[in-house]
């Protein structure tokens, strides 16, 4: 009898949504030949297995195309923030600096979603999420004078709605 006959439905979405991309990246990397194929197979069933063990699926599911709607948003934000920095190393006098922390309560529990809010935040100008504590990210800004929190607050209601809520019963 299979393993996943008597997962929950969420637990199959995630084995055969991980198990596909697995076996698209093996594809991709060493090519669609017969023989090629036979061993991706394998490669890509080990890696579902060791992958479900590690990173245990959640109830949930990812909107598509409000995560896709994500990309040009995250691009735009790096190109943003490459921009200020480069503004204050090249003329550090013209932008005043107030270092300093700040924290920021998220909705996310700890796991993949808390961690793709820290690396997506991490593209805010002059921010880096630096530390984990209380259930509260802490964000080292280069000015705290603007309005980070907000800009958290953005980020977070954007990711959660590329993501589907847990439906109950």
């Amino acid at each position: 009898m299979s393993v996943l006959a008597n997962a929950p439905a969420f637990s199959v979405r995630a084995a055969l949504a991980r198990g596909a991309g697995f076996f698209a990246v093996w594809v991709v990397l060493i090519g669609a030949s017969p023989s090629d194929l036979a061993v991706g197979v394998l490669a890509a069933a080990g890696a579902t297995r060791t992958s479900l063990r590690l990173l245990r699926p959640q109830p949930g599911r990812v909107r598509l195309t409000a995560l896709l709607s994500l990309i040009p948003h995250f691009l735009w934000k790096s190109v943003v923030a490459g921009v200020d920095v480069a503004r204050r190393a090249l003329d550090p006098r013209r932008l005043r600096l107030r270092p300093g922390f700040v924290v920021c309560r998220v909705g996310f529990a700890p796991g993949p979603a808390r961690n793709a809010f820290a690396a997506m935040t991490s593209l805010l100008p002059g921010t880096v999420p630096c530390a984990d504590e209380d259930g509260a990210l802490v964000y080292h800004c280069l000015d705290v004078g603007q309005p980070v929190l907000e800009e958290l607050a953005e980020e977070e209601r954007r990711l959660a709605q590329a993501r589907e809520a847990p439906r109950d019963g």
